[in-house]
């Protein structure tokens, strides 16, 4: 059975999206994301958190139950590599971090595409989980299903938005992100010592996204925020991610009941 890439019908749709960020490999977070019916997607933070490809495929697993599908968030340097492993076991899209130029853009969409003459890519036949272990899937059928993985690109590099009309005009790019925390960085200062310059750079990429026909996808940490990109144009939500949240639930509610009880 050939699945139907679930994100990719929402974009090609023209329909807005809500997903939300996880770190823990266990499939009972994504069940339970899952669960709750409120998000289209989660996506997989590998770039920040250990994981094997086993975890990879019951992330998935645990995720079809529910109708749901997957993004996993990939470093630059091992980029095609956890890529490919992630789309064979069942991703249905790739988050690529760290990108600087519309040459690297090109670059990583090569390693996801498939291997035939009309994909232009590297990426192969791979008898995995992504075709549900059955080897009368065809070859070109694997391809065309590779070929439906989205793509989506962070700019958080100072050069990456320099560049930015040229990456979103690579065909193949499906969504950009921006990244106030790795782009301010770039440029040697902490994104709270200019909230306003960030706010900027992060409009200049959602307008040339959106002249593009890229969709502009925005994290946000609570729904209100949500508002101010809507008004922008932005129809593609993360909200927050599983260790923010928990972070702030042991910091603010952790210290309310320590006052409480400790006097």
């Amino acid at each position: 059975m050939i699945r139907e890439n679930l994100l990719r019908g929402k974009l090609d749709r023209g329909e807005p999206t809500v997903a939300t960020r996880i770190w823990s490999t266990d499939p009972i977070i994504t069940e339970t994301v899952g669960a709750s019916g409120n998000f289209d997607y989660m996506e997989f933070a590998a770039e920040y958190t250990a994981f094997s490809q086993r975890d990879l495929e019951n992330i998935c697993r645990a995720a079809e139950l529910y109708g749901m599908a997957t993004m996993i968030k990939v470093d630059l340097q091992n980029r095609g590599y956890v890529a490919q492993k992630a789309i064979a076991s069942g991703f249905q899209a790739v988050l690529f971090a760290d990108h600087e130029t519309p040459e690297q853009v090109e670059e990583s969409i090569r390693l996801t595409m498939p291997a035939t003459p009309e994909g232009g890519g590297v990426f192969g036949f791979a008898s995995r989980r992504f075709i549900g272990g059955q080897t009368h899937v065809l070859p070109m059928e694997r391809a065309g299903q590779s070929a439906q993985i989205v793509r989506c690109f962070m700019i958080e590099k100072a050069a990456a938005l320099e560049s930015i009309e040229e990456i979103c005009s690579v065909p193949g790019v499906d969504m950009v992100q921006f990244g106030s925390g790795d782009w301010s960085m770039n440029q040697g200062f902490n994104r709270n010592e200019r909230p306003e310059e960030c706010a900027a750079a992060e409009r200049r990429m959602i307008e040339c996204a959106l002249r593009h026909g890229i969709r502009p996808r925005c994290e946000v940490a609570s729904p209100d925020r949500a508002a101010y990109y809507y008004e922008l144009g932005v129809r593609d939500f993360s909200l927050i991610d599983e260790m923010s949240a928990l972070r702030r639930f042991w910091n603010d509610d952790g210290r309310a009941l320590r006052d409480m009880v400790i006097r």
